[in-house]
């Protein structure tokens, strides 16, 4: 029989708001927030000024915490976030993307230095996290991670757009991945707010798989780091590691190396913004059902 249990979340301190399912109006009641949620027009930089990202503030910060139903490395594990008063929430839905002046929310599904292949459940009700399987088995990388891997809610990457910078590829249908570099080992379901600093422009089996470099704002580094070339600076070598972890993860199953586009290197916090920017509006079109969600929750 699978077992619940509900962990303090301390470390998801990060402010969350839970969105009305029609979640474009002005000014609507939060669902399970018992607070008052808006959006608004926000530039993540001057220069994307012009361009929409839907956030949403909550006047209350309801306590998020990490509930695990299952038992780790099976098929039936799975981990919900839930509110104060224990509802759950989703991590891809419910927790906001922006926290203003160039902050966002991160969301972990994989802790540093682990194998075992962790990953929101898209087409599953509050998109919980679980293991992901083939052929019905647990799937593992054949090497750990070497940094905290996972999402930026409200994010959508659209398989029916095809990106003219990116050769042609076309979204993976999933939200956009984070590779978060700092020094602490994080905890699923953990939220963390990150800075972009660079992205890499994946293509997986010819599908865009966006990866967004970052890093948690508690990070000693952090007030270190703020643009692409920081990071080499003052992480040397970590985006060359991240490049090759993802370029080479999948060769030992037997199947070739992911390429990149931009010219196989890593684009600039600016352009990480642009995707972050472009992503948000896809996830807004999916959630107001401009796009046809097929498989994938809105729940």
């Amino acid at each position: 029989m699978a077992t619940a249990r509900v962990i303090p979340a301390a470390a998801t301190s990060a402010t969350s708001c839970l969105l009305a399912r029609t979640p474009f109006s002005l000014r609507r009641t939060a669902v399970n927030a018992g607070g008052l949620c808006f959006f608004r027009r926000a530039g993540a930089e001057p220069s994307s000024s012009s361009r929409r990202l839907f956030t949403c503030r909550a006047i209350q910060k309801p306590q998020v915490q990490v509930k695990e139903e299952g038992k780790p490395e099976t098929l039936d594990y799975r981990v919900f976030l839930v509110d104060d008063s224990g509802k759950k929430v989703s991590p891809w839905h419910d927790i906001p993307l922006q926290l203003g002046h160039g902050v966002f929310n991160f969301v972990v599904e994989i802790p540093k230095e682990s194998s075992a292949k962790m990953e929101v459940a898209t087409d599953e009700p509050f998109t919980p996290i679980k293991q992901d399987t083939k052929k019905g088995n647990l799937r593992y990388y054949p090497y750990n991670i070497h940094w905290n891997y996972g999402l930026l809610p409200q994010t959508w990457e659209d398989p029916s757009f095809a990106n003219s910078e990116v050769e042609g590829a076309f979204g993976d249908n999933d939200p956009v991945d984070v590779v978060e570099i700092g020094e602490s080992r994080r905890q699923i379901g953990e939220i963390l707010k990150v800075k972009p600093l660079a992205a890499l422009a994946m293509i997986d089996e010819g599908e865009l798989d966006w990866k967004v470099i970052a890093i948690s704002l508690d990070d000693p580094k952090a007030s270190l780091v703020n643009d692409i070339d920081d990071v080499e600076k003052h992480f040397p070598g970590t985006l060359t590691a991240i490049r090759d972890w993802f370029r080479d993860y999948k060769i030992p199953d037997g199947k070739p190396a992911n390429k990149f586009g931009l010219g196989n290197k890593p684009a600039d916090k600016a352009y990480a913004l642009k995707v972050i920017t472009e992503t948000n509006e896809s996830w807004a079109k999916l959630v107001k059902r401009s796009i046809p969600s097929g498989e994938l929750s809105l729940l």
